[in-house]
């Protein structure tokens, strides 16, 4: 496993994934190594029973992850032969030659619709629309993590995609004397937690907030190494409202869990990325839940979520839960319900084994001659607009179906 920060967990959904999965294929006799970046904290050898190699990377916004990617392809070169292996990010995709030199197929965890992200300049958003291709051509599979990526990739480009969604952490029994702690009180704040990046929405769902008559506080966990300017936008709209409370980034999970289970609310305003790890997390929590109104959001939450496209529109929903508290936890535990239900890692876990052995008997997606449909109705315009809204999405021929197990799905060009 290929791309990433690596094990145990501590940054993101992709980390996440990684130990959830990785422990579970571990438990069914498979052998799995994590390529992992060098930190200043122990390095361990091993983690849940996979193995790990630990490479420096430059400590660059655009280098990276690229920079350990590349070291981390050079190893496997003078390194065993896998069966398989699972590269993180399309922004790997240009090692994808060199990770097969030894034989060894590759897929591809697409991710989200990253040149969205405003955090990329103009090169940086044109470099995401050049790897997206390059995946296509060049990976043995591809995986995506909501049926939304896999509109996108089916209408970009025709490629069919492996559906593989993140498994919800279904949180009971936390208590409330951590958040007691931080001199909040147990279903009686609004809460935020997500990085500082103007696609995540912090921005509106903070002056949404300052619209509103709430009398809940509201509880920002979240920041943003790379973009100062947008976060000090946030700190400047908190400061001149004392119900706004800005506690930084919470890495202890224990803490991060409280806090989520006791939130009357949890305001989401992710709109690239596809499944999103923060809104599992939420649903596993039992936490009624307002998410900006994109395809993505609306695929996980379904008619238990509330939605908004403005920091106007916000005030509403809003208002209403914080009033309704028996309304709040009926929602919160029919989105409990459905994650216990329909994002299970074990599920997950078994998707990842069952491509891993197909991809190894040579099993392959790959389309060498790829193009980009240029009537695709997916846009590049607006770095920050909201992407296939509700009622948007594509009506024609599906990207995936299931193929082996209902939980993988991919069509085979085989």
């Amino acid at each position: 496993m290929v791309g990433t920060r690596g094990v145990p967990a501590r940054y993101g959904g992709f980390e996440t994934a990684i130990e959830e999965i990785g422990q579970r294929l571990v438990s069914a006799g498979m052998e799995v190594t994590v390529y992992c970046r060098n930190t200043d904290a122990e390095r361990p050898r091993s983690f849940l029973g996979m193995r790990l190699v630990h490479l420096p990377a430059l400590r660059l916004k655009c280098a990276e992850t690229l920079s350990h990617t590349a070291l981390s392809a050079c190893h496997l070169l003078f390194s065993r032969k896998y069966d398989a292996v699972f590269v993180f990010n399309a922004a790997n995709a240009p090692f994808i030659p060199l990770l097969r030199f030894r034989g060894a197929p590759v897929a591809v965890h697409v991710d989200g619709l990253e040149w969205k992200r405003s955090k990329w300049g103009g090169r940086g958003r044109a470099y995401y629309r050049w790897v997206e291709k390059l995946a296509v051509r060049w990976a043995d599979a591809l995986i995506a993590d909501a049926q939304g990526i896999s509109d996108y990739y089916r209408e970009e480009f025709g490629a069919d995609t492996s559906l593989l969604t993140y498994g919800a952490p279904l949180l009971a029994d936390t208590g409330s004397a951590r958040v007691r702690e931080l001199g909040f009180t147990a279903n009686g704040y609004h809460l935020v937690v997500a990085r500082f990046e103007p696609e995540n929405h912090v921005d509106r769902i903070v002056e949404g907030y300052s619209k509103s008559t709430a009398s809940l506080p509201l509880v920002v966990v979240g920041s943003a190494p790379y973009a100062e300017n947008y976060s000090n936008r946030i700190a400047a709209a908190a400061k001149v409202d004392p119900r706004i409370h800005l506690i930084g980034a919470v890495w202890d999970q224990d803490v991060l869990n409280e806090l989520y289970v006791n939130a009357r609310t949890y305001l989401h305003g992710h709109s690239v990325g596809g499944t999103n790890p923060s809104l599992l997390r939420a649903m596993g929590a039992g936490t009624a839940t307002i998410a900006y109104d994109v395809v993505f959001n609306r695929e996980v939450l379904g008619s238990g979520g509330r939605f908004f496209t403005s920091s106007s529109s916000l005030v509403q929903p809003l208002l209403e839960l914080e009033s309704m508290p028996a309304t709040a936890a009926t929602l919160g535990a029919k989105l409990k319900r459905e994650a216990g239900e329909r994002y299970r890692w074990d599920d997950v876990a078994e998707g990842y084994r069952l491509l891993a052995e197909e991809l190894s008997t040579g099993s392959t997606t790959r389309n060498r001659n790829a193009s980009r449909n240029p009537r695709s109705a997916w846009t590049e315009e607006g770095s920050t607009s909201p992407v296939r809204v509700a009622g948007q999405v594509p009506t024609g021929r599906p990207s995936v179906h299931v193929l082996k197990s209902p939980f993988i799905s991919r069509k085979s060009k085989a």
